[in-house]
């Protein structure tokens, strides 16, 4: 019983966190009405919401939009943006950015815009395709409320996509920063990534010693039979190479050494745990 507690304190405890982050909002802006959507409480999926009738009045528009994202206490506020097919900008465009640029000046919620091209026309199929019976003006509201959905969708699409591509980016750039990490090519052409984990003189010539990186998940401290490659460090300091040892018997004194100083840098029980990679 006290585990599963335990289980379901840390399931709450990770959607509150999760859901720290503020709900989007998205309006599919008209000249007569506005549709309206907004996100699941995690920001994962858009949910059709209401339709806005215009009053004619355009800041008035603004600060009534203002007020339904506030109500939601949304953290970002899409606003479809209308374009022609091939991208370029029409008089609806410069109709919709002028209202557009009235709710920013009601409101600190930051607004953005995302290309809104089809996606009226991809609700309306949908409403056919589900094979919704309503009455016209409901229709239209149903239809308005949908198509914000999509503008939402796109948007978190995205969103989600950069976000994926900045991660990769940022362990890329972990990786390169890492002078511990290195690419050693074999002679098949094929590129390992080791793990720099120490480099030694022995008898006036430098050795270096690599193991393989861990997989991604890997247990840490798991270290039993961990394999080392010993490479022979030659060259001057700016053309410096890194080759194989072919003398077993020098492999295994340079080893030998290694694990020496590994000792008195470790300890006993870790240098214990290794062994020499015999292919390298």
């Amino acid at each position: 019983m006290q585990r599963i507690c335990e289980i379901l304190y840390k399931f709450v405890w990770v959607c509150y966190n999760r859901g720290m982050e503020k709900r989007i909002v998205s309006f599919d802006i008209g000249d007569k009405r506005v549709g309206v959507a907004k996100s699941d409480p995690f920001n994962a999926y858009a949910m059709p919401s209401e339709t806005y009738f215009r009053t004619g009045n355009v800041g008035a528009d603004a600060s009534a939009l203002a007020a339904i994202a506030e109500a939601e206490e949304a953290g970002t506020i899409v606003c479809g943006l209308p374009l022609n097919a091939d991208g370029t900008e029409s008089v609806q465009t410069r109709k919709t950015r002028t209202l557009i640029e009235e709710i920013r000046a009601r409101t600190a919620i930051p607004v953005v815009t995302e290309d809104e091209r089809y996606t009226t026309r991809e609700a309306r199929g949908d409403l056919v395709r589900m094979g919704v019976s309503v009455q016209k003006d409901k229709k239209k509201k149903t239809v308005d409320s949908l198509a914000a959905a999509y503008i939402l969708e796109s948007y978190l699409s995205t969103r989600k996509k950069e976000n994926t591509e900045m991660n990769m980016k940022e362990e890329r750039n972990d990786y390169e920063d890492d002078e511990s990490l290195v690419e050693l090519v074999d002679e098949d052409g094929i590129t390992h990534r080791y793990e720099h984990v120490g480099t030694i003189e022995y008898k006036g010539e430098w050795y270096c010693f690599f193991t393989p990186e861990k997989d991604a998940g890997a247990d840490e401290d798991d270290e039993e039979g961990e394999e080392i490659a010993v490479f022979h460090l030659v060259g001057d300091e700016d053309d410096e190479t890194l080759e194989t040892i072919e003398d077993d018997a020098l492999l295994d004194e340079v080893f030998a050494e290694f694990c020496n100083q590994y000792e008195d840098a470790e300890g006993a029980d870790e240098a214990a745990l290794l062994e020499p990679d015999e292919e390298e």
